[in-house]
């Protein structure tokens, strides 16, 4: 099968499996052996293509809709999906003009995919779409297998920065009832005032290999972020077999890590469960299961039968 996959980054080609920048993104080109094209050269493809997803962004719809690329792209292909790109209601911030464009690009395309069931009930419900599939997180493993396993395991990681996209002083309070160095990644979000929070340990901005090269290190993981989408840090951590405290409602965090998902908002359950995992015998079924859950649910094998079954 013949798939392209278009969003708004500046390069054509295929990504190797050796990318040290395997985002989601790119893990769906990556295992589906995909090509990628910039929205601003996909006008000029052939018309053999199977399957075009689109990936619309966040911001600068506006751009994407004075050039008319969609409506050149549905006849390049025999069939035309897009693909969700952060939350399910980040579009109501858009001006109603092009809100009602938004709908109108889910509601006529022949496969709309989604990151989770809450989408797929939403955007089902929203748009009427009888053809709504759940496109799992993806990680390609091949230079995750090189990172050393550590002799022992230490430090929370939380999530996410100050803001409420990710939710991090959740995170960072619960993170202080394990009594353990605290450490976080560097975001697109972070607030300068950040540095000043003593007790935590930030992150250069890193790329996707150096993250998880740090991440495979920690103990324990804490991402509760009320911004539901990919849900990559609950997969990665599950990766890597570390406990991971997360809201509800994420495919990835409900999957690998049932007892440690709350409900939104219950931070005294979230400090519970940080308490419970000083078990060490829990502490040890939780990691194990979670490597089972990852590899039962979300490794490449899994996903590529999934994505034929929905292409059926």
């Amino acid at each position: 099968m013949k798939i392209a996959f278009i969003t708004e980054m500046e390069f054509s080609g295929k990504i190797p499996r050796q990318h040290r920048n395997m985002r989601v993104e790119f893990a769906w080109m990556c295992a589906l052996q995909a090509e990628h094209y910039c929205y601003k050269s996909s006008t000029n493809l052939l018309n053999d293509y199977d399957l075009i997803v689109v990936i619309l962004p966040k911001k600068n719809l506006n751009l994407w809709i004075d050039s008319g690329v969609m409506e050149i792209l549905r006849q390049k292909c025999k069939k035309f999906s897009i693909m969700q790109e952060g939350p399910s209601w980040y579009f109501q911030d858009y001006d109603v003009s092009t809100q009602f464009w938004f709908y109108n690009q889910l509601a006529t395309t022949d496969i709309l995919f989604v990151h989770n069931p809450f989408d797929k009930k939403y955007y089902s419900g929203l748009t009427g779409h009888k053809n709504v599939h759940v496109l799992q997180s993806l990680l390609i493993d091949e230079e995750l297998q090189k990172i050393p396993e550590p002799s022992h395991k230490t430090g929370t990681m939380i999530g996410g920065n100050f803001v409420s996209w990710y939710g991090g002083f959740d995170s960072y309070i619960t993170a202080l009832s394990a009594n353990d160095k605290i450490y976080c990644p560097s975001m697109g979000r972070k607030q300068e005032q950040e540095v000043l929070i003593k007790d935590i340990n930030y992150l250069p901005y890193l790329d996707w290999l150096g993250w998880m090269t740090e991440l495979s290190n920690m103990r324990l993981g804490i991402d509760l972020m009320r911004t539901h989408a990919a849900g990559t840090f609950a997969l990665n951590c599950a990766y890597f077999g570390i406990p991971c405290i997360g809201y509800k409602g994420l495919y990835t965090q409900e999957t690998c890590f049932p007892e440690l998902s709350v409900d939104f908002g219950d931070m005294e359950k979230s400090q519970k469960v940080v308490q419970e995992l000083s078990d060490s015998n829990y502490y040890r079924f939780i990691s194990s299961r979670a490597k089972e859950l990852y590899r039962l649910n979300f490794s490449e094998s899994v996903f590529l039968e999934r994505f034929k079954n929905c292409l059926k």
